[in-house]
């Protein structure tokens, strides 16, 4: 049986790894700005299995409307044009036979808000997770209650604690949401 400690730590490490894996998706989101995380998790079809990109390539952004994709392998380039492309990102990849230039065009002010809009839905499937973690984690204290593993005090103290990691890794996804938007709105 888990240890109320167990508990508490397993929930915000839960948590934690949800606000992480949020921050990943936002990186994904195009801004008007390059940005290396906008295309190192593409998976590319190499020697007949799926690789990310960046297992395969050194990307970098020389400026800020360029991202530039150098293959180790220079005749994996086609394979990494292709996925870069079939990933619907709205660039275009230029594969010049020695690197792959991808220039990042200015966004149109409807793009920034349907993209507003994207990053604000993945946010509130992000606190789904978190309010679901909480809920999961008031019922393993509650049943350690039941098991007189802890007492009442304790589980009144645990269930303070459980709602403070939510507020808190909510008021972190918020934030990062807000910093996200403004970064679409300002490139």
């Amino acid at each position: 049986m888990e240890s109320l400690d167990d508990v508490l730590l397993e929930t915000e490490d839960k948590m934690a790894k949800s606000l992480e894996f949020l921050q990943q998706q936002f990186g994904g989101l195009r801004t008007g700005k390059a940005s290396a995380s906008l295309v190192d998790h593409i998976t590319v079809a190499y020697y007949g299995t799926q690789v990310r990109l960046r297992e395969i390539a050194n990307i970098s952004t020389p400026d800020m409307r360029l991202i530039v994709i150098n293959a180790y392998d220079p005749t994996a380039l086609p394979a990494i044009e292709k996925a870069v492309s079939a990933a619907n990102l709205g660039i275009t990849p230029l594969n010049d036979g020695r690197v792959i230039r991808i220039p990042i065009p200015e966004l149109s002010e409807e793009r920034r808000r349907e993209l507003s809009k994207v990053a604000k839905q993945m946010t509130e499937k992000a606190r789904v997770v978190i309010r679901s973690n909480r809920q999961e984690a008031n019922e393993q204290v509650k049943r350690l209650l039941k098991a007189s593993s802890i007492t009442e005090d304790e589980k009144d103290h645990a269930l303070k604690e459980i709602q403070k990691y939510t507020d808190d890794f909510i008021k972190k996804m918020d934030q990062t949401l807000e910093a996200k938007e403004k970064e679409m709105m300002t490139f």
